[in-house]
């Protein structure tokens, strides 16, 4: 029997296609047997599942143990499930629901009794624990989206109905980057990471179009992977053979929010602000129990005045009436000057009006094209823009204002638009073959696109100073905008093939993703030019800042560009060993390979030697394997489903946002030229200016005077003696203050993951169970960064003392440049990996429903992660250098991850009377989240960063002088402080910890009312719901209830101490800020709008 099973797996390994893609179909499994549970197996009866809906139909044959499992079945339901065989009475049940990614397990038994009950109808008390899922993971349906209390509208807003959410993104305690976010499959994830938030504005599809999603955390099932916190999967709705629709608006605006915390006003709470969203879904029959359409469209708009700033009458500026300094009659001449001499239109300086709005469009089909085949199309539009004000950045010096400010303006074509558009497709094509082989091939392809936006013509962006240094009027392309975008194109296939053999189900298959994400980027890249007054300007004086980027070989659009294929191959079976233990076994490889052709070799950065490692820029990692063993099981201990055992362990592959790939070619300066110069050579390249006098030139023809003229303004020959060179080859290469690299054998995050949970079906005569589970983490390969130009830190001088740590001197690696003169190894940050790390949670859940129109729950979750570096920002100097740490960030130590809340608790009550009122709680509570750390206020270790956590001396130490301060006024509050604080109370004698000081608990209710008024007429059912959500109920009744604290601003971001250097004994000494004392708050209330309480309402119109 091995030999078949393994001769069976190897054949379907060679012959199937599948991906890494999450799962987008339900299943169910069972065993028919005679007379009852323990009876004789039936072999050869047959199992027709009706999903009543939409007719769909599927069937199966139960095999020689008796089993029968039926894959790629809809979520939801209800299902009527009718059993037969010859001989006995045919037995239906129905009511069955099933969860998305789930196996529902259905035991049968016939009878030959025509007397015995042949219909069965599912209570939710039998249900609950139907599913033999293993590890941890929250499924949320359609009814529960469609209760929650949302003001927002959002996905993030669902997810914290898991008990493991409720951090944005960041599932137990990770990286809300790294958590993976597909819609029937397709890549919804903000792969390049420069925030967590997902693309398309943060909410990539309507959640109307939700018909489910599921949170997970360690699913022991080898199909799903590419993350190592938690996964979100979501389906969208189906159409069924009943023709149904919704049309809907929902409104805030600013009279609907709090406007106060501790009944102190917050700034600008009142000023004019309004948000409405249309929508509809319309779904249906095209052909009944045949083919099935849903559509879906959503508009979100919020009209906004990006800059409320007006030039005066005269220069009579007023800060209360937003008048500026800047003159209409100086507005007027500027704007005409560059029309009639260039032709440039500024746009508007009276009208700065824009709409922040989103479109979401979804279309599916679902087709039956016969009983064994069922074919799914969905397609998914989502653009939203919100326009901005010219950034206050600058190149070639700095500017002392703001361009829209009381000093200073700007027209309205110099403002910028952020367009974050997403396209995906998905083919979901589900098969059974035979009675004993099933087939799933899902292809998905996603286009995501953030792109910066602009009214205004190609022309260069200008700063019109004042004459006395101060900017005044500023025109043009914004200076970040031009070419200016993100985009990522990600394309999956699958096809998964299930054999069923005896007890056996087994799935194989070989895995494929296409992935490419580039990002451009070039500051001035129509030019810049900037001028000491407007006489200068309008008369064609040089001006004192000119500046350019493009790209080299006459390359326009410019990019640091990230591809790579992702392989693999897995296999697994579920062994339902007996009929009440299941268990699950399988094997994944996945290898990743880099498409090297993207890059280009700096041989500069290259010949530097850092102790024996170079950086090669024109390289990515070499291809590597990982490998991804799981095993899980589940025990149905008493065999009827009211107390169960299940668990699993095994390993996870996660994803980096690819910021991190795309800052090795961004910075190895080889992808384009960024070009500034001013007659000082400050900030810049000297140059004479007044070979730029006499007007602005166009991107073009600025590009082509750079390149043919030297600093002087002379015609030169040789490129390479341009101010500005056309073309670079690895040779030419030179190395700058900071590059990037990644070790050539870095490999993307894995975890290894354990878990424990007991469900229990409380004897009641209402569902009420509870379920308890735990699970440990192991960091395999975490990510860290470092920097090679660093000295090992063990060769350092220590302190004497309580605090020894090490004192950085002559800490960098050295180099002889091509002037022959010994200088400092430009700073290397490289990505590594690292098998550090750990962490694990704890988790009790009670669901209850003790009358059918109440559903109750409650969960409590305590996490703990410890890692090196959670990567924050998105860069990498600023992944290196913002970890708190004690010896530098090259010398880390485990700590708190940055993004785990340790404590939280979340609740909810849904009720529904018999008046078509429906009323929904939401309850969370949680410390932590704003996880902050002590220390230093300035650079004690010499290392550069400013980012040195502090040593808690005990009172013993402080007494013996071990830790000293230039003061008793110092030492005394500092200790008093120390004694008041918690965290700093109970680790005396130790080095803070990273991220260890937790914010306090936090306590809010959110609450949802909605009315359905009905009217049937005919076969059709009408109904329009009032709805009234209200987020943080609490603070409507006190604006002190139900906000957040953070750390006291006088406290500096936890920077509570100061190092003043060595005394004559080798001792560090110490004073303590003037705002630090036995007196102070460590915590203090958050007075932003974000703590109020805030509200929507909205109306629907239901038919059927």
């Amino acid at each position: 029997m091995r030999k078949r099973i393994l001769f069976l797996v190897v054949l379907m390994l060679t012959s199937t296609l599948a991906i890494m893609a999450q799962i987008t179909t339900s299943s169910m499994s069972g065993k028919v047997t005679f007379e009852d549970a323990k009876g004789e197996e039936v072999i050869g009866a047959t199992i027709v599942a009706v999903h009543e809906p939409s007719g769909t139909r599927y069937t199966a044959v139960t095999n020689v143990s008796g089993l029968f499992t039926i894959n790629g079945m809809r979520t939801g339901g209800p299902y009527e499930v009718t059993v037969s065989y010859i001989g006995y009475q045919p037995k239906t049940i129905k009511g069955v629901m099933l969860e998305l990614a789930e196996t529902y397990n259905l035991p049968v038994w016939l009878s030959e009794d025509a007397n015995v009950l042949t219909e069965v109808v599912v209570s939710g008390k039998a249900s609950k624990f139907a599913a033999e899922k293993t590890g941890a993971s929250t499924n949320i349906n359609n009814a529960m989206i469609a209760n929650l209390p949302t003001v927002n509208r959002s996905l993030t807003d669902v997810m914290r109905l898991s008990p493991y959410g409720g951090n944005g993104m960041s599932l137990a305690g990770g990286n809300g980057k790294m958590t993976n976010f597909t819609v029937d499959g397709a890549n919804f994830n903000n792969n390049f990471g420069l925030t967590e938030n997902l693309p398309g504005g943060g909410n990539p599809i309507s959640l109307d179009a939700i018909e489910e999603m599921q949170v997970v955390i360690s699913p022991f099932d080898v199909r799903q992977t590419n993350f190592i916190g938690g996964g979100v999967n979501a389906i969208t709705k189906s159409g069924t053979n009943t023709f149904k629709g919704t049309a809907y608006i929902y409104h805030k605006n600013e009279n609907m929010q709090g406007d106060a915390v501790d009944r102190e006003q917050i700034a600008g709470a009142r000023e004019r602000s309004k948000t409405t969203t249309y929508g509809f879904t319309l779904g249906g029959p095209i052909i009944k129990n045949k083919l099935f359409f849903f559509v879906s469209g959503e508009m979100v708009k919020s009209p906004t005045i990006t800059n409320r700033w007006r030039a005066s009458d005269g220069g009579a500026y007023d800060a209360d009436n937003y008048l500026s300094r800047v003159s209409v009659a100086d507005m007027d001449a500027v704007s005409s000057y560059v029309k009639s001499k260039y032709g440039y239109d500024t746009g508007s300086y009276t009208d700065w009006s824009a709409d922040d709005d989103t479109y979401k469009i979804l279309a599916r089909l679902d087709w039956n094209i016969t009983d064994r085949h069922k074919l799914a199309l969905r397609y998914n539009y989502t653009k939203s823009r919100s326009w901005r004000t010219p950034s206050t950045s600058v190149d070639g010096g700095t500017l002392p204002y703001s361009r829209t400010s009381l000093y200073a303006m700007t027209y309205a074509n110099s403002m910028y638009s952020m367009d974050n558009k997403v396209h995906t497709f998905a083919f979901d094509l589900n098969s059974r073959l035979t009675d004993n082989l099933s087939n799933q091939l899902l292809a998905t392809y996603s286009k995501i696109d953030d792109i910066r936006g602009s009214n205004s013509t190609d022309f260069p962006f200008v700063d019109i100073l004042d004459g006395d240094g101060g900017n005044y009027i500023s025109l043009g392309y914004e200076l970040f905008t031009w070419n200016n975008a993100v985009h990522n194109n990600v394309f999956n296939i699958k096809d998964d093939l299930t054999y069923y053999l005896a007890n056996h189900t087994i799935t194989a298959g070989v895995s494929y993703e296409y992935q490419m994400a580039d990002n451009m980027y070039m500051r001035n890249g129509t030019g810049y030019y900037r001028y000491n007054s407007m006489s200068d300007f309008m008369t064609g004086a040089a001006p004192s800042v000119v500046c350019l980027t493009y790209g080299y070989d006459g390359e326009q659009e410019p990019a640091a560009r990230v591809t790579f294929n992702q392989m693999g191959i897995y296999a697994q079976d579920d062994w339902k060993v007996t009929n009440n233990f299941k268990l699950t076994y399988g094997l994944r490889f996945d290898g990743l390979f880099f498409k090297n052709s993207d890059l280009k070799t700096n041989n500069g950065i290259l010949a530097l030697d850092y102790n024996g490692r170079q950086v090669d820029t024109g390289m990515w990692p070499k291809n590597a394997m990982s490998v991804s063993p799981r095993v899980g099981f589940t025990w149905d201990i008493f065999g009827d489903k009211s107390l169960k055992l299940r668990g699993g362990s095994g390993l996870f592959l996660g994803r980096l946002p690819l910021v991190f790939f795309t800052n090795m070619p961004t910075n190895s300066n080889m992808m384009q030229f960024v070009g500034k110069w001013n007659a000082t050579g400050s900030s810049a390249t000297k140059a004479d200016m007044s070979q730029f006098a006499g007007g602005i030139k166009t991107r073009t023809d600025l590009y082509n005077w750079v390149t043919t003229h030297d600093v002087d303004g002379n015609v030169v020959t040789n490129p390479k003696q341009a101010m500005g060179p056309s073309t670079i080859t690895p040779e030419d290469g030179t190395a700058s203050g900071s590059i990037n690299g990644i070790a050539s054998d870095f490999k993307m995050p894995q975890v290894w993951k354990t878990s424990l949970a007991v469900d229990y079906q409380i004897p009641v005569s209402f569902p009420f169970t509870v379920t308890v589970e735990g699970m440990l983490q192991k960091t395999v390969n975490g990510v860290y960064m470092s920097d090679w130009s660093l000295r090992d830190v063990g060769g350092y001088a220590r302190l004497n003392g309580a605090d020894s740590r090490a004192l950085y001197q002559n800490y960098k690696l050295t180099y002889t440049n091509a002037a022959g003169k010994t200088v400092n190894m430009p700073n290397a940050y490289v990505l590594e990996n690292t098998s550090k790390g750990y962490g694990w949670t704890f988790n009790v859940t009670l669901n209850a429903q003790p009358f059918e129109w109440m559903s109750l729950m409650a969960a409590y979750t305590h996490t703990v992660q410890k890692e090196l570096t959670g990567m924050p920002g998105s860069n990498a100097s600023s992944a290196f250098s913002y970890i708190p740490s004690v010896d530098g960030p090259n010398f880390l130590n485990l700590h708190n991850s940055s993004f785990v809340t340790p404590n939280r608790v979340v609740a909810s009550a849904t009720i529904h009377d018999k008046c078509n009122n429906h009323y929904s709680l939401v309850y969370e509570g949680w410390n932590g989240g704003a996880n902050y750390s002590y220390m230093l206020a300035n650079d004690m270790n010499g290392d550069g960063n400013q980012y040195d956590l502090i040593y808690i001396p005990t009172d013993l130490q402080v007494a013996n002088n071990e830790f000293r301060f230039v003061s008793e006024d110092d030492k005394t509050r500092f200790m008093d402080f120390v004694h008041n604080d918690s965290y700093l109370s109970s680790h005396q004698g130790e080095y803070a910890e990273a991220y260890s000081v937790y914010s306090p608990w936090v306590h809010r209710v959110d609450f949802s009312y909605k009315h359905d008024f009905k009217l049937n007429v005919g076969k059709t059912k009408h109904c329009l719901q009032l709805s009234f959500d209200m987020k943080n109920v609490l603070n409507f009744f006190n604006s002190s209830w139900g906000v957040a604290k953070y750390m006291n601003p006088d406290l500096n971001s936890g920077k509570i101490l100061k190092y003043e250097g060595v005394d004559a004994q080798g001792y560090a000494t110490f004073s303590t800020p003037k705002a630090v004392s036995g007196n102070t708050d460590t915590w203090t209330l958050s007075h932003t709008i974000g703590q109020c309480w805030y509200a929507s309402i909205g109306i629907k119109y239901i038919f059927n």
